[in-house]
């Protein structure tokens, strides 16, 4: 960290989390504190000791929020995007969806967006939207694969949800036999809650954010895993 007398470019803590606010409405000064000290921005100390934020580390935490929200990406892999940007590279994969503006702090774009984590859809909009009718999305409630949030509206995990099975109904898989998908999440749910659910009831500051970091990085392998099981899977069949 770099000791400079703050200036007119550069805010306090409160100034950054009153920015971050309308966007991200569950940030909180523990948050932006949590990130520093897991090194995904490094603001300036004052030489009274305070945080001064540049307009850039501003940019940096929406990058990670974002990522954190829309893509649920743990901490580790935020990191390497940034560390990859930084070194004018592009992430390995790819960017993580996020708009050219979020990178540079000038807020986010309109309309409907599939990477979006605040999508609300009435159910004609998220069938238009999934590319499905509304009988398929009769059968994917009925079978729970897909629930109206409250106020009957639906997100964007309904729409990847809904895309992705009328893919597979090309194949003549119907909701019925996507049943096994959702039991499965179920299960790794459980698996995931068993190892947070300690870490909730922790004292401290930072405590929820380990938590939810904890989440997202066993989420993230877990699904590695599914799809390593699939391929091995898939391997065997075509040698039968």
């Amino acid at each position: 960290m770099t000791q400079a007398s703050p200036d007119r470019r550069s805010m306090s803590i409160g100034e950054v989390l009153a920015q971050l606010r309308p966007d991200f409405p569950d940030v909180t000064i523990s948050k932006i504190r949590f990130l520093e000290a897991e090194g995904l921005v490094e603001p300036e100390r004052a030489p009274s000791g305070y945080r001064r934020f540049s307009h850039e580390d501003v940019g940096r935490l929406r990058f990670v929020l974002t990522s954190q929200r829309d893509h649920y990406l743990p901490l580790r892999v935020i990191k390497e995007h940034l560390d990859a940007l930084d070194r004018g590279l592009e992430p390995a994969g790819g960017r993580p969806g996020v708009p050219r503006a979020v990178v540079d702090g000038a807020g986010t774009g309109s309309g409907l967006r599939r990477d979006t984590g605040d999508v609300r859809l009435t159910r004609e909009e998220l069938a238009d939207a999934a590319g499905v009718d509304e009988a398929l999305l009769d059968q994917l409630e009925s079978y729970g694969l897909i629930a109206p949030r409250p106020g009957g509206w639906f997100d964007a995990d309904a729409v990847q949800v809904a895309t992705a099975a009328g893919e597979l109904a090309s194949f003549g898989l119907e909701a019925r036999h996507l049943r096994a998908f959702r039991t499965t999440a179920d299960r790794q749910l459980g698996l995931v809650e068993q190892v947070v659910t300690p870490l909730l009831r922790q004292r401290g500051a930072g405590s929820r954010d380990r938590a939810e970091e904890a989440a997202r990085e066993i989420a993230r392998v877990a699904v590695r895993l599914h799809t390593a099981l699939v391929a091995s899977g898939l391997r065997g069949l075509g040698g039968r």
